[in-house]
This record gives structure tokens, sequence and C-alpha cells, in this order.
């Protein structure tokens, strides 16, 4: 086996430079070559993560060095870098972009950890010998990151091409990779909350085999390849996730999985299952009922304002959560999932439409963010997650506010953004329901005790 896990970083000088677009061509193009190719996230993004997933076949994971420690993050990417050929992470941001302007939780911070080559995808629209500086700049910024190549998008012609990467590889001799077109129509479509998720089941196969193409046609793909080869040894961690033997079943954890829902972080699906769990797909879309044999529930994130009228119309699911939920069944849900278990979701036109009512509140979409970014939590109540005091890291990212809050609503956690203090962590029976996302790689005994209140819940019940 090569211990060296071959990998690169692709990361851009900002956002919107084209990262993601490329990164689906470069996967596609390697898994042309016959290699095995798992995708990585920098951050806590669902959506992209969908496209990689979609193009190579393999669940795409998140490593976030805000929410995760380092050897989280070593541990999460050395147990599916050692399944493949090749690992291709897509960075978040601007190269040095983290938290409250510090390193932490950039792409860079995680090229470091991880010892990876970096690739710099820059936008050269509108831009000749002052790539070089730019790239220049990045490259001396911080010479701890292993920036290896450049990658332009947005070239106008041959001659631009030729006069960018000879003033780059000039001034800084970094290595020119290629370039994607200007005026190619790349552009995945987008809505509120970002790209659309792949899941929807949108026609991508045209997109991707032109992508594709032009990476195959414009970018040194082999190149790639070699430098991915050339990475250091990956340092030295110690395990604690998936250290030893998988518990036996202890729960059976039914998974809300459907265009509406799909926002989750495949580790924390594969720790419940590693930690004694049998999780058991639904959709609120089309199921009538949850999965036979279920003690639990998991509701992650997802669009469920835009479904609201058909999961309005499935009264059966309604019906048969929200007697699990008065009958005690642990029921956990994030953010979109938050929204399903109100009273009714308002949307911009203020059509109201019935949800499944565990809350006594309405959600409505707002018509801007109502909150973006990490957040702290400081658990208040003791819940089927975590006990009071704790505290945990986590990420928010919604449009959706809630009103009418009966006047004795139960909280679970403080959040902390930004010196606001926030309520969150809806309370009630046996159900926890959050706008906060959570890692449970992060937090495994937030795994664990969610699996153990599900086994006490069947326990009572049989």
């Amino acid at each position: 086996m090569n211990t060296n896990y071959p990998r690169i970083l692709l990361a851009g000088t900002n956002s919107r430079v084209g990262k993601t677009t490329l990164t689906m061509g470069l996967i596609s193009a390697l898994k042309k070559r016959g290699l095995t190719v798992q995708p990585f996230k920098a951050g806590p993004d669902y959506i992209d993560s969908s496209y990689h997933g979609y193009v190579s076949g393999r669940s795409c994971r998140n490593l976030d060095t805000w929410m995760l420690s380092r050897d989280t993050v070593l541990e999460l990417f050395q147990r599916q870098a050692e399944q493949s050929d090749i690992s291709v992470v897509e960075g978040v941001m601007g190269l040095y972009d983290g938290v409250a302007a510090k390193e932490e939780g950039s792409s860079a911070h995680l090229a470091k950890i991880l010892k990876s080559p970096v690739i710099l995808v820059v936008d050269a629209r509108s831009l000749s010998r002052s790539a070089a500086a730019v790239v220049l700049g990045y490259k001396e910024f911080d010479r701890d990151v292993d920036l290896k190549g450049v990658i332009l998008n947005n070239i106008g012609s041959s001659a631009h091409f030729r006069s960018v990467k000879y003033s780059i590889e000039k001034t800084k001799g970094l290595a020119v990779l290629g370039f994607l077109p200007k005026d190619v129509n790349l552009n995945l479509r987008e809505r509120h909350l970002g790209l659309i998720p792949a899941q929807e089941k949108r026609p991508l196969n045209a997109l991707l085999k032109t992508i594709t193409q032009l990476v195959e046609d414009n970018i040194d793909v082999g190149r790639i390849i070699a430098m991915s080869r050339g990475s250091a040894q990956l340092p030295d961690f110690k395990p604690r996730l998936f250290s030893r033997k998988a518990l036996q079943l202890k729960a059976n954890i039914a998974i809300a999985k459907d265009a509406a829902f799909n926002f989750y972080y495949q580790d924390n699906l594969d720790l419940l299952s590693y930690y004694g769990a049998k999780l058991s797909e639904f959709s609120p879309l089309k199921d009538k009922a949850l999965p036979a044999g279920v003690n639990g529930i998991y509701i992650g994130g997802g669009f469920p304002e835009l479904f609201a009228r058909r999961l309005a119309k499935n009264i059966a699911l309604k019906n048969d959560i929200l007697r699990r939920s008065r009958e005690g069944m642990p029921v956990y849900a994030e953010c979109g999932g938050l929204m399903y278990l109100m009273k009714n979701i308002v949307n911009c036109r203020n059509k109201n439409f019935a949800m499944t009512g565990v809350f006594d509140s309405s959600v409505k979409l707002g018509s801007k963010l109502s909150a973006l970014g990490y957040v702290n939590i400081k658990v208040i109540k003791n819940n089927i997650l975590s006990e009071k005091n704790t505290r945990a890291r986590a990420h928010v990212f919604h449009w959706s506010y809630l009103e009418k809050l009966p006047g004795k609503t139960n909280f679970a956690y403080c959040l902390r953004k930004n010196g606001r203090i926030i309520d969150d962590g809806f309370l009630k029976w046996n159900v926890l329901a959050s706008y906060a996302h959570l890692h449970f790689a992060a937090y495994p005994k937030f795994a664990k005790n969610f699996i153990h209140n599900c086994q006490t819940y069947a326990q009572k019940n049989q």
C-alpha cells in the first residue's frame, strides 16, 4: 500500500473562481483514466459535496478544521484515502480565508494538516501580467503551504493564455497546468442556499461531459496526477473514532433522505452505523409511514420550503412522525428537519403549508439570510444528544426564521455568534430540533447518546 496517499487540494484566490466546476471536471477526467477518486470538501458545505459525490460515485467527505481537531481531520481523511487511488480536495472561499480573519478553518490550514500539494485556481478574466503578481502574493504569504501549480479560469484566447502563463512561470517558476475558457456556459444552477443539490436528479450528464472535455483538452491531468503522487507522508495522528471493533446493533434509526432532505455529513451516518445503529432511509415526500422496526428518527437539512406543498399533502407520514414523537421516540432534526417538525411553513408568498406539528410554531422563509457561519453551542438542558454544560462547535446556514413561539418554549442550547446569544435547540418529549448543523466526528459521544436513547426507547416499548 502507498501510505503517501496521493492527494491534491484545489484552492481559489477567492470564492466563485470556478473551483467546484473544475473539481468536477478533474474528478471525471481522473475516473476516465481508471482511477478510484475520493472527493473531499473543505469546510461545512453540503451542496458542493453532492456534486463531487455524484461525479466520483463515492460519498464526498467534509474536512472542517474549525469544527474538527487535527487528529480527527487526519483520521477521516486516511480512512477514505486508503481505499482510493487519488484524493481530490476542493477548498473553501479563498486559500487563506478562515474564521474571524484567522488561519483556522481555511483551505491553507487544511492543506498544511494534510501536507497536501495545492493548485491555485485564478480567475484570469481581464488579467495579463498582473496575474503573476496575484500568484506571487499567494505563494509568498505562507511558505508552509505547498503551492505547486496554477490553473487559470476565464481565459479569452490562446494568446491570452500564453501571456498569463509566461508571466506567472517567469515570475515564480510555478507550473501553469492549464485553463478553462471564458464564455462557455459551465454554470451550475443556483438558488437561495447556493447550488441546487445533485440529489434532485437534474440532468447533469451533458454539462459534466462538456466540463470533462474542457479539462481533458486544456489541463495537464497527467501532471496533476504526478504532483499528487509526490505528496509527503501523511503526518502521524492518534485515531479515536474507528479505532476499535464496531459495536453490536443497538438501534434502528430512520434517516429522512430525498430531494427535500439530504444535508448530511456522511461521516455522521458512518459513525451512527459504527456505534451500533441500523440506518433505514425513508422519504418524507413519498413514504406513507416510517420504516418498520425503527426506534429513532434523524431528519437532516435540505429544502423543505421548496417541497412544502408535497410534504403537506403526505398527511399519513406526518401523523406517523407526530404519533411516534408523542410516544417518546427519540427524534433529532437539523435546520430543514426543524422546519418540518414545526406547525407550518410559510413561504415568501405568505402561503401556509401544514407540517408535522411536533412544535406549535410557524417557520417563515425570509427574503434574506437569517444566519450564516460558525456558532459556539452551550448546552443548557439535557437532551437526546448531550448533557447540560457541554460545549460544541457547529455551523448555521438558513433563510427561515421562527415566529409565534409559545411562551413556554423549551430550549436546549444557547448559541453564541459574533457576540450575540441566540436561543436554539427546541425540546419537546424526546425530540431535539436545532438550526445548528453538528459534525459527530467532533463529538462522537453525541452519536453514542442518540443511539443509547433509541435503545432505551426500544426496550421500554418491547
